[in-house]
Order: structure tokens, then C-alpha cells, then sequence
């Protein structure tokens, strides 16, 4: 078990060093000491994370004709939060080391032991810890278990000085239930039909770790889905099945996910039927994404809190109702780290080691890399230059490499998962016919190379990054 430990937490580390040192993810605030549970994309992993995203609403709602995009404000009125059950409910389990006073989720550290804290109060975890004699990973002891609430305070100052108490917003979720009948009104719906929306949220979590698989600032792709009450089952299995297409889509393998049935007593307070998603990580499998039937919760409280009719008029029938809904909700941050995890790749060739992404073409973030085969022909620089223009009029992810000897760049462009390089070489202008305006194309997978002609280059390549 030790080894097997240490070899996962050797992969995560090789994966923070490559998204360091290739661009892709940073530290928050890095120069300062950092901040936890904070990160910074750079270059690369914008682009990978602007892929996803604009995979993600393709997938699910470019695609259909029962959708409504939405972008939702972060800050809202307080009465929102309270309505949703957040202010009186939205906590984690925490402990104190008493000595360094630092702060530990107790869930956390009853599982690291092999004990499931599911369902148990506060009094109980207390009680396990104490039994057996459970310690801060200081080694030290640990404060009796206390709620904490995630949400993250902020005030709305004003001309009189009465500053408002409001809350960055710990989900997306609420923003859609707010306008549902902003969209009724507008666009006139007919069930079942969604609302999506990709967005960032806060939560204040005591411990953040794996990575950016837990953090205090996340970005959550998901829609709420209405419907009647009397079909939620059929539907449920549904966006079952096109989660799973989903994540196939991402390249992921049968066995990278696993469906885990939430048990009564472990859901959340607004849901009837619960199903996560969890991939293979290198810490553990663990939470991807979920399906929630979260009923008419929402919707009822809002309207007991707000006063708003929120009910949906059934043209067929003329009968009044207030829909239930299914939520798909899937961890942005979440998908970039499994997609690396997934495309990490150590393999042996031409007799040396290297380390590439096998990242699908159409997740990559640079499709293909153009070179001169030396730097120092203008001849050559000049023609892969028009080609390198050329190929990013009609494909905007393509990178310019003119640094270091051939090898070097392709284990660079390897190592950022580019499928294609293409190099310009002396063929390119020579006088043979056969080889003239070719240039020599390189798979990244197998680093196998072929000569393609220069003008079937847009089309190949485009073919190749089709979801």
C-alpha cells in the first residue's frame, strides 16, 4: 500500500512540474508565498480549459434545441442564499490543530484512516477521533469538531454608509433558478427545457489539496433541467447516458469512471436521487461530476421567499405547475486535471525516455507547430513563415518553433501534447518535383513522419481535431 501511495503521489508531482514549467498552471500570487487552494492558468491551460469549455456547450446545448444559455451575476441578494438553505446550511466539519492552530476538515481525516464519515454529527466524528486517537498531520491534538460555513462574506457599500452583508456565490445553481422566469417570459419555453451556464464559484474550504482538485475559487459547468414531475426517472437515465457520452468524448476510457448511487441519509438536503461521477485520479477516484434530482426545491422556496410566481403554465393543458428539475453539474477545474492525468504519457523513443500529453487532437491546445529546419536559411524561415501564416488564418491554435536543434523541439511540443509538427527542410524548395512544396509531418504518438504536401495540410489537420 505505501508504494502504491507514493507511486500516485509521484504522478501528481510530475504532473505539477510539467503544467509549471510548459505553462499551464501556476501558483496563485506565486511571488508573495502563494495562496492556497489558489491557481493561475498560463497560456496553455487556457487554451486547454477554453476547449472543454467550448467542447462542454457544444455537447450540451449548441447541439439541442431545448436549451438556454445564461451568464448570471456572482454577487446577489443576500435573500437568495437564504432561500436555497446556504446561510443555515452550507458547512464543512472542522478541526483546529491546538497547537499550530491550523484548521483540518474532519472528514478528511476520518477517511484517511479507512473511516466513512457519512452521515455521522458532529458528536460522532468527535468521538471516533478521540477513540482513535486521531492527530493533526503535525502530529498534534485536535479541538473538538465545529460547523463552518463556506461561503465566502462581502459587503455592498452605499451612499448612507449601511453596508449590505451579500456572499460571493457558492454555486451556479441559484442564478438559474432566479431567472427562470425571466426566460419564460422571454423566450416562452416548452418542458422539458434547460438552463446552462459556466461560471465561477467560492467556497471557503478548510483544506484545500490534490492540486486543482480542491480549491477556493472554481469554475462549475452545469444546467437545471425542467420537467414534470411524473418523468423524472426516464430523464434521469437519460442524462445518465449523455454524461457518459460526455465524458467518452474527453477520451476517457470505461474504466476511468465510475457511478457512484449516493445512499438516503448522504445526499444533500434538496435531493431525492443523487449519482456522482468519479474518475481515477492519481490521489483516489474521486468526484468529476454529479446528477441531482433536486425535485421542486428550489423553485417552491424561491417562491415562498421571494413572492414570485414561478410556476409554469402548460400551454396543452392550461393547468399551472411548478416544474421539477434534474441537475448535470460538472467541476471545470476538475475535467482540466483529469484530462492531463489522462494524457500523461512516459514512453521510450528513438532510444531515449520522454514525457508527451496524449491529449485527443481536438482537446490539444496547440494542434501543430511549425519549424524551420534551421533557423539560420532565411530561405527556410521564410517558407515556413507563409506556411506557419497561412495555417493560423484557418486554424488559430497553431505554434511558431524556432528554438534549439529539431530534436529539442519536438520533445517540447511533446511535452505540451501537439499532435502535428511540421518542418520545412531543403526538400521543401528543392528541385525535385516529387518532394517540392512538401514538408515532413511528424505524428506525435509514435513520432512516425511522412511527406504531405503543403496545400493538403489545413484540411488533414482539421480532419484530425473533429470532436
Amino acid at each position: 500500500m505505501p508504494e502504491k501511495s507514493a507511486e500516485k503521489n509521484d504522478l501528481m508531482e510530475k504532473i505539477v512540474s510539467l503544467c509549471k514549467r510548459r505553462g499551464f498552471i501556476y501558483q496563485g500570487s506565486e511571488i508573495y508565498g502563494g495562496l492556497a487552494g489558489t491557481w493561475d492558468y498560463g497560456p496553455l491551460g487556457v487554451a486547454l480549459k477554453k476547449n472543454i469549455e467550448n467542447l462542454w456547450w457544444k455537447f450540451f446545448v449548441d447541439s439541442r434545441d431545448d436549451m438556454y444559455g445564461l451568464d448570471s451575476a456572482i454577487l446577489m441578494n443576500p435573500k437568495v442564499w437564504e432561500a436555497s438553505g446556504h446561510v443555515g446550511g452550507f458547512n464543512d466539519p472542522l478541526v483546529t490543530d491546538v497547537k499550530t492552530k491550523k484548521r483540518y476538515r474532519a472528514d478528511h481525516l476520518l477517511e484517511e484512516v479507512g473511516v466513512n464519515p457519512a452521515g455521522m454529527s458532529l458528536e460522532q466524528m468527535g468521538q471516533v477521533i478521540k477513540e482513535k486517537k486521531i492527530k493533526s498531520p503535525e502530529g498534534n491534538e485536535l479541538s473538538v469538531p465545529q460547523q463552518f460555513n463556506m461561503m465566502f462574506k462581502t459587503s455592498v457599500g452605499s451612499v448612507d454608509g449601511s453596508d449590505t452583508t451579500v456572499y460571493l456565490r457558492p454555486e451556479t445553481a441559484q442564478g438559474m433558478f432566479v431567472n427562470f422566469k425571466n426566460i419564460l417570459d422571454t423566450y416562452h419555453p416548452k418542458l422539458p427545457f434547460g438552463i446552462a451556464q459556466i461560471g465561477r464559484n467560492f467556497r471557503n474550504e478548510i483544506a484545500p489539496r490534490d492540486f486543482i482538485f480542491r480549491v477556493r475559487e472554481l469554475e462549475i459547468m452545469e444546467f437545471e433541467y425542467f420537467i414534470k414531475e411524473d418523468t423524472w426517472a426516464e430523464k434521469f437515465t437519460y442524462w445518465q447516458e449523455q454524461m457518459l457520452g460526455w465524458f467518452k468524448l474527453l477520451g476517457f476510457a470505461e474504466d476511468d469512471i465510475r457511478q457512484i448511487e449516493i445512499p438516503d441519509g448522504e445526499r444533500a438536503h434538496y435531493s431525492k436521487r443523487t449519482v456522482d461521477f468519479h474518475f481515477k485520479y492519481p490521489h483516489k477516484f474521486d468526484e468529476i461530476g454529479g446528477l441531482a434530482y433536486r425535485t421542486d426545491f428550489d423553485l417552491k422556496n424561491h417562491i415562498a421567499h421571494s413572492g414570485a410566481d414561478l410556476q409554469y403554465l402548460d400551454p396543452a393543458t392550461n393547468e399551472k405547475f411548478v416544474p421539477h428539475v434534474l441537475e448535470p453539474t460538472f467541476g471545470l477545474g476538475r475535467h482540466l486535471l483529469a484530462v492531463l492525468v489522462k494524457a500523461y504519457t512516459e514512453d521510450e523513443l528513438g532510444g531515449e525516455g520522454r514525457i508527451f500529453l496524449k491529449f485527443p487532437p481536438h482537446l490539444a491546445p496547440i494542434k501543430a507547430a511549425v519549424f524551420p529546419l534551421l533557423k539560420n536559411k532565411p530561405e527556410l524561415v521564410a517558407k515556413a513563415r507563409e506556411i506557419y501564416t497561412t495555417l493560423k488564418k484557418e486554424i488559430p491554435q497553431i505554434m511558431w518553433d524556432d528554438n534549439g536543434n529539431i530534436g529539442k523541439r519536438y520533445r517540447r511540443q511533446d511535452e505540451i501534447g501537439t499532435p502535428w509538427c511540421i518542418t520545412v527542410d531543403f526538400d521543401t524548395l528543392g528541385e525535385n518535383p516529387e518532394l517540392r512544396d512538401t514538408v515532413t509531418l511528424r505524428h506525435r504518438d509514435t513520432g512516425a513522419q511522412e511527406r504531405v504536401a503543403v496545400a493538403d495540410l489545413v484540411k488533414l489537420i482539421q480532419k484530425s481535431i473533429e470532436a
